[in-house]
């Protein structure tokens, strides 16, 4: 399975940590963009397996016409917090459902059509529980960050004759393609389903701009604490400058002013409740000559929520929101394979996945939907590469076969190109395992 995460500094988001809303580049450390990728091992006989990208160098979360909507950034800093474990179980829960529902796309397609299969997994390694029915294996294994469908036809142990027309092999080009590409329509109307049932329950999350920067923390003993800046306070203008009103930019004025002016006064037009007034702060030198002020700064929005008044409106905001998303996932992914010289340094695997899920799940019910939506988008998007191991690899190898008048390749060479890309997958995806579980919080604390 293979999901890219990249982050932008500028924070806007209804979905606060997840999202970077805040910026603690006031402090000695600064943002980092990353890009985490996780990489599934698949199973070695005949599988079609869950391959994830979430990738967001562009905000995911489009504007809608008669509304404003929100961006939609990844969130990733320097290390990774996993959190408490209730979050990172429900992280966990989504990251497997959207891999089931991809794994039951391929299985239902086999079987309504009649083919053999032998096995439906929900994760990788050892097996934890199993039971047979209907000439089927099905399993939970011990990882569950992946799974796959397995198909009887190159199985020493299977008693099914080689020449069975049920096998897939042996199946015409259109029913094989139909099997290969079930999993990633199953993953587009999962998507869809998510964000239908946000808009009916929850809603999606719209902000409203007003002016300023808001400075949401101020840590204790600071130089912003020193000089009178509360939590809360909303900053209007820096040294008789006015802010934007809104966006990343506001932001960056802050800072930029602030990191050029070490053991300087400077003066802040400070909103708090219905009071403006102006406060003198001297940002203290830090280690490399910047000055800081002990501050995190954010957007000044408020986020409310549209729920859709009838069935109607309804399919109309999820369609909205459905291609909006889609859309920007797949100019992320031309972003990441035209720069891949660049974020090929910054892949990152499973772990950090987990850990950008918990953070969601901590902050608000709403990321919770637009996560596993951006996911199953993602995981559709990324299945269509033509690259071996993934399903868009098999969909090359059947157009290659219809475009040779229906001749197969030799099975030894289609084994090698799958054997091929499904070992570097698996060597890849362990080394981004143990990478991301060094880069942990917790583990890096105990380093």
């Amino acid at each position: 399975m293979l999901i890219s995460l990249s982050s932008s500094p500028s924070p806007s988001s209804s979905l606060p940590r997840f999202s970077n809303s805040k910026s603690p580049i006031l402090e000695s450390s600064s943002l980092k963009p990353r890009t985490t990728h996780f990489l599934k091992p698949l199973s070695s006989s005949l599988c079609y397996s869950s391959n994830l990208n979430f990738h967001s160098k562009t905000p995911l979360f489009t504007r809608c016409p008669l509304r404003k909507r929100l961006d939609f950034r990844s969130w990733a800093v320097s290390g990774f917090d996993l959190g408490n474990f209730e979050s990172v179980l429900e992280a966990v829960g989504v990251l497997t459902t959207i891999i089931v529902v991809h794994e039951s796309g391929h299985f239902l397609a086999a079987y309504l059509q009649g083919i053999h299969v032998s096995k439906f997994a929900v994760g990788f390694g050892p097996i934890l529980a199993k039971f047979n029915a209907m000439n089927v294996e099905y399993s939970i294994r011990a990882f569950p960050l992946g799974g796959f469908v397995g198909f009887p036809d190159n199985d020493p142990e299977s008693d099914i004759p080689v020449d069975d027309e049920n096998l897939l092999k042996n199946r015409p080009i259109l029913d094989r393609t139909i099997v290969i590409s079930a999993g990633v329509v199953a993953n587009i109307i999962f998507a869809y389903v998510i964000i239908f049932a946000q808009v009916l329950s929850v809603g999606l999350p719209v902000q409203e701009a007003f002016p300023g920067v808001l400075v949401p923390e101020v840590r204790a003993f600071s130089a912003a604490s020193r000089d009178g800046l509360l939590p809360g306070d909303v900053i209007l203008a820096v040294n008789g400058t006015k802010l934007p009103k809104t966006g990343p930019n506001a932001v960056s004025e802050v800072v930029d002013v602030i990191k050029s002016s070490p053991n300087k006064n400077v003066l802040l037009k400070v909103e708090r409740g219905e009071q403006n007034f102006e406060i003198g702060v001297i940002p203290d030198e830090s280690f490399d000559g910047t000055g800081k002020i002990g501050v995190q700064l954010a957007i000044n929005v408020k986020i409310t929520r549209v729920i859709a008044k009838n069935i109607f409106e309804a399919f109309n905001f999820a369609g909205e929101e459905f291609w909006g998303l889609s859309s920007k996932v797949v100019d992320s992914l031309k972003q990441t394979f035209s720069n891949f010289s660049q974020s090929a340094s910054k892949v990152s695997g499973p772990v950090a996945i987990i850990a950008v899920g918990a953070e969601v799940a901590r902050s608000n019910i709403d990321g919770l939907y637009q996560f596993a939506a951006v996911l199953n988008i993602n995981l559709a998007v990324i299945n269509l590469l033509p690259l071996p191991a993934l399903d868009g690899g098999s969909l090359a190898l059947i157009l290659l076969e219809a475009a040779r008048g229906g001749r197969k390749l030799p099975l030894e060479i289609e084994q090698r190109i799958m054997s091929s890309g499904i070992m570097l997958v698996s060597i890849l995806g362990l080394f981004l395992i143990v990478r991301d579980t060094l880069n942990l919080d917790f583990i890096k604390d105990m380093m």
